[in-house]
């Protein structure tokens, strides 16, 4: 969105997921290709710039802890996902456009003691030849989320790029921003659901952990909206008075990431809310594009 704002035009799209593809076919006109495994980089149109976020469940911290409880490989090891980072790769090589940005998780520096980042650093600057530059990034300085992801923006030639020039709003922006007057009751957690989320927090504050539901208010930050908010809610659940608290509504979910209320949501909650989970968040990438663009 912000890329097409300054003037550009996507010329091709990739998305695997039916209902992510449903939403983008609702808002944009186009279906986007499936599998990005199975497209030859001959059938994707030349362009300037690669947007890309490959998937970071097998770097983010909660990934890797899940992965590991399961036996499963992680990183790089990781078969379906991790190495997804070299089908971008892979499209930079045989197109050589002329930038990129990718996003991933804040832990992806660090994942298996650094060498996972190593090796992206060495594909795109050694490997790819491109001159890059990394920063994480804190959605609250743009929105009422704390949400931290790494940002790399690549080119092909040196420009004069610098994270100093970015137009960072700063923080102070609360949850009243986004929340829907009357959102429907729906969305209220059940007395069930309530009573877990209360008990699981006492049992570990108890074991001295920190984990447990968010209760946030009009004037606070949230925490990050992940994925798995469909589930329970927990890492953000909004208070009511005299009644138990609510989960943000898809629309709400969409604000807090930025995306205008013409945005449209095609589809059920639950998928709605992995897509959002899932998003980059639109105002971070928008300064980030017009700094790109800058120096082009």
């Amino acid at each position: 969105m912000p890329f097409q704002e300054l003037g550009g035009r996507c010329v091709f799209s990739c998305e695997w997921d039916k209902f992510a593809q449903k939403t983008y076919r609702m808002n944009y006109g186009e279906t986007p290709a499936g599998d990005i495994r199975q497209v030859a980089s001959n059938d994707i149109p030349d362009f300037d710039v690669l947007l890309a976020g490959f998937p970071c469940q097998p770097f983010s911290l909660a990934g890797v802890s899940k992965k590991q409880s399961l036996g499963r490989p992680t990183g790089f090891e990781d078969k379906t996902q991790g190495t997804l980072f070299f089908e971008v790769a892979r499209i930079i090589r045989d197109k050589r456009p002329k930038a990129f940005l990718l996003e991933n998780v804040k832990n992806l520096t660090s994942h298996d003691g650094g060498k996972t980042f190593k090796v992206i650093r060495q594909t795109l600057e050694e490997d790819l030849g491109y001159h890059i530059f990394w920063k994480v990034l804190d959605s609250k300085n743009w929105t009422c989320q704390h949400r931290e992801r790494i940002y790399i923006v690549g080119f092909r030639e040196e420009v004069p790029f610098s994270w100093d020039d970015l137009e960072v709003p700063g923080p102070g922006h609360t949850l009243g921003e986004i929340l829907e007057e009357q959102p429907n009751e729906r969305y209220t957690i059940s007395d069930k659901l309530w009573a877990y989320l209360r008990a699981y927090r006492e049992k570990h504050e108890a074991a001295g952990h920190g984990f447990g539901y968010s209760m946030v208010g009009p004037e606070d930050t949230t925490r990050t909206l992940s994925a798995r908010y469909h589930k329970d809610g927990s890492e953000i659940l909004v208070g009511q008075e005299g009644k138990n608290p609510r989960k943000l509504t898809p629309r709400e979910c969409a604000r807090l990431q930025g995306f205008p209320d013409e945005f449209i949501i095609p589809v059920s909650d639950t998928q709605a809310y992995r897509q959002f989970g899932n998003s980059v968040t639109v105002p971070v990438v928008r300064s980030v594009a017009k700094l790109m663009m800058e120096v082009f």
